[in-house]
Order: structure tokens, then sequence, then C-alpha cells
């Protein structure tokens, strides 16, 4: 008997081992060790990442210039930058695609105007696909020009205003669109944005630039272009501003 249970213990050993060496059976064959990927320190508090290129640190504007390629015109006090209404949008010297870009920004208080009169501003993807900024805490506009929209293609899932003067936050993972030989859109530009930490547009494919009037339609342009805030008349506020090529 003894025997006969040696030689059964011994058979399911085997059977075991086999079972860990055969191809798909053993958990070694699906794992991978490289690439290793770079180390990374996260910020902490308000401070960006440890590979961010910081845009805006309450002090310099030296990343930005006009549509002219001139020194800005907007305010900067108190680490933060202001629309001076007139002076014209602003636009990164360097540019960018693929990218993660975090943005804060506040709109004026006390509040003047209604709908899209109200703490307007803007921020252009590659200076062409705009994420609205806008105060909708307690003002109404039309939906797909509301904050955190893709301006008149795409709705927030929720409106997460804060008050007027409050400071917000807009995390943006943004997929350039690419193009084929023939100038022919393959693959469409694609968004997710998170507006004080709350998703609001969910991988949501861009039908195209942004249009005022009419339909939006791709044509072929630069791989990389800069990122844009808008002067839309509104003393908006920016701060902390930093972006991560992806």
């Amino acid at each position: 008997m003894y025997r006969l249970f040696s030689l059964v213990l011994l058979s399911l050993v085997f059977t075991f081992a086999s079972a860990q060496t055969e191809p798909g059976k053993d958990p070694a064959t699906t794992e991978r060790w490289e690439p290793i990927p770079p180390k990374v320190t996260p910020g902490k508090g308000t401070l960006p990442p440890s590979d961010a290129i910081v845009l805006f640190d309450g002090k310099n504007t030296q990343a930005w210039e006009t549509e002219k390629g001139e020194v800005i015109g907007w305010k900067v006090a108190d680490g933060a930058m202001t629309v001076v209404k007139g002076t014209g949008g602003i636009h990164t010297k360097q540019a960018f695609a693929d990218c993660q870009l975090h943005v804060e920004w506040k709109s004026p208080t006390p509040p003047v105007g209604e709908g899209q009169g109200r703490g307007n501003s803007g921020i252009f993807l590659m200076s062409t696909y705009e994420l609205q900024v806008l105060d909708s805490y307690e003002s109404r506009t039309y939906s797909n020009g509301q904050a955190a929209s893709i301006y008149k293609q795409y709705i927030p899932l929720v409106n997460a205003c804060l008050a007027p003067g409050e400071w917000q936050v807009y995390d943006i993972i943004f997929t350039a669109p690419r193009f084929g030989e023939s100038g022919r859109m393959v693959v469409p530009a694609s968004v997710t944005v998170l507006h004080n930490g709350i998703l609001v547009q969910n991988h949501v494919n861009l039908l195209g630039p942004t249009e005022y009037i009419g339909l939006p339609l791709y044509k072929a342009g630069e791989a990389k272009m800069p990122i844009m805030l808008q002067d839309h008349g509104d003393p908006v506020s920016y701060r902390n501003i930093w972006i991560r090529p992806l």
C-alpha cells in the first residue's frame, strides 16, 4: 500500500511539473521584463511631475507669445496671468501633438453678463480644437458651448463648475489626428478631460477643427502645433500650466 501511495504521489508531482512547463501554462511565458518604464516623480500639491514642461509657473511667461510673435500683453500678478481685453490670444512658442495638459483657470468675480458673455475664454489644442472655458456655475448657455464642452461638438457629461472666483482645474489627455499621404484623415483627434477631478469628456473622437459657424471638416496640417489661450474679452485668469508630450 505504501509503495502504491508513493507511485501515485510521484505521478501527481510529475503531472504538475509538466503542466507548469507546457507552453501557455507557465506564468513566466507571459512575463515581460523589457522595456523598463522610466521613473517619474509625481508632483506634490500643485507642483508638476518631474518630466513635465512648465508653461506657466505664476511668474515667467517666456513660453508664450502673441499671434504676431510678440511679447504677450496679458496681466501677470499674484501667481496668475489674466486676459487683457483686446491684446489678443496667446500661444506657446513650442509646438505639441499628443500630450497630457494641466491647466488651472478662474472666471472673474463678481460675474458680469450671461451665457457666452460670462467669463469666456478657451484652450485650443494644436491651436485648432477648443476646450471651452466659461463661467457655467449658474449661467445657462447652449450645452455644447458651456464650460468643459468641446466647443460646438461634445457636451460635457456633467457640469462640474465651481463658483466664480474659485480656481478650477482641467486635466486633458489629447491624441492628435493622423493623416494619410493624400491628406485624408485616417485617425481622428481624440480627447479625455477631467474637470476638477471629474470625468467630463470620455475619449471622444473630435469631428474636426472648432468652428463657430458650420460643420467641422478635417484638413491636413502640421503634425505639431502650439497650445493657444483665447482672448474673448473677459478677464479670465490662468495659472499652473504644464504639459507632458506623449
